[in-house]
């Protein structure tokens, strides 16, 4: 008797493949074969996936690219793409299938549900993607990354958390230092689409701190390629101690020594902070497709583990008085790291792996 089959469905980004990836990784340990169904785009993300895992591209597309005519070919290439799933189910069929969002995710989701298979999605945001919109009512379970999701009426959802990287699950519950009278770190990070105005304001709002506490602050500012040496220039005029990088390597270590994190509340950020258990200032994306990352942030601000300045208030004064307020209150500042620790789920793939045996169990 062959081992039982787990299809993965995910694409689009690493955002989706990467919990895709913690999942696979745990099917596989656990005896499972593991196949991951996805299009030539989300493809170019499985260099990381174990050479166990078989992969499949299918037909696909989005609606968000591409000219008219592209548009147009959209649905005939979804309709073939659930074809070609729904044969290929026939011949292997798994015994559960997981979606975790991605238009690369339809065809092998709507294939399980037209052949009416154990069926599950994931969604790594705090609302939910469109794909996932479509099938949250059509699915025998929807795990959540982030805590509260916004769900459609009568979906419920099942809290999971999101997978982190074995690096951040290293320092998850690292001891926190509290803010003193001796050196402090604070980490700054944001996404490649969303460092910029981090680099325009953190800057003069750390040239902005008393002086007894700028002296005090050891920064660790990730900064996009073109913005690395005007921050760089400005941080050695102002006499701060400051290590910038368009990207570190090393995160979870500087998370780990940290008394304050600033940064985007993406999903994989929020998840990283609440397993170190960090206080934190965030800025979600103003342009993040339905607002999911103030949405990302609202667990964890309502826990009081952070702060949250959106774009418009985002101002050097502003964010100078957040920094002031944490990392003079020594007590504030612990609460907060204990508050971010308290909602994270460091074993959020375990929950998944339950969830995907329970579907297993109960077919």
């Amino acid at each position: 008797m062959s081992a039982p089959l787990l299809l993965i469905a995910a694409g689009g980004t690493g955002g989706h493949m990467f919990p895709a990836q913690a999942l696979a990784e745990a099917m596989l340990a656990k005896g499972w074969r593991v196949k991951l169904s996805t299009d030539a785009r989300g493809a170019r993300y499985t260099g990381g996936f174990p050479k166990d895992v078989q992969i499949e591209e299918v037909s696909s597309a989005t609606f968000a690219r591409g000219g008219v005519l592209a548009k147009l070919l959209v649905p005939f290439k979804i309709i073939g793409g659930i074809i070609s799933a729904r044969r290929a189910m026939g011949a292997d069929t798994p015994a559960v299938v997981v979606g975790f969002g991605g238009y690369p995710s339809i065809p092998a989701i709507a294939a399980a549900s037209w052949k009416g298979l154990p069926r599950m999605i994931h969604e790594q945001n705090g609302v939910l993607g469109r794909v996932n919109q479509v099938f949250a009512a059509k699915v025998n379970t929807v795990a959540c990354g982030t805590w509260p999701t916004d769900l459609p009426d009568g979906v419920e959802g099942i809290y999971t958390g999101n997978p982190v990287r074995g690096a951040v699950l290293a320092k998850a519950g690292a001891g926190y230092i509290a803010p003193g009278d001796h050196p402090m770190d604070i980490l700054v990070i944001g996404g490649s689409q969303g460092a910029r105005i981090l680099s325009d304001v953190v800057p003069a709002a750390m040239a902005a701190l008393p002086v007894e506490l700028r002296d005090r602050l050891r920064i660790s500012h990730q900064a996009r390629g073109e913005d690395e040496a005007r921050v760089k220039a400005f941080y050695e005029e102002a006499g701060l101690r400051a290590d910038v990088q368009p990207f570190f390597t090393d995160v979870p270590e500087r998370m780990a020594n940290a008394q304050l994190v600033i940064s985007r509340s993406g999903a994989s950020s929020v998840a990283d902070l609440t397993v170190v258990g960090r206080p934190a200032i965030l800025v979600p994306l103003a342009a993040a497709t339905g607002d999911h990352q103030t949405a990302n942030a609202r667990g964890v601000v309502e826990a009081g583990g952070a702060v949250l300045l959106r774009e418009s208030e985002f101002t050097v004064n502003a964010v100078a008085a957040a920094i002031t307020d944490i990392l003079t209150q020594p007590t504030k500042a612990h609460d907060m790291a204990q508050a971010a620790l308290s909602i994270g789920r460091p074993d959020a793939t375990e929950r998944l792996v339950a969830l995907v045996d329970a579907l297993a169990e109960a077919n």
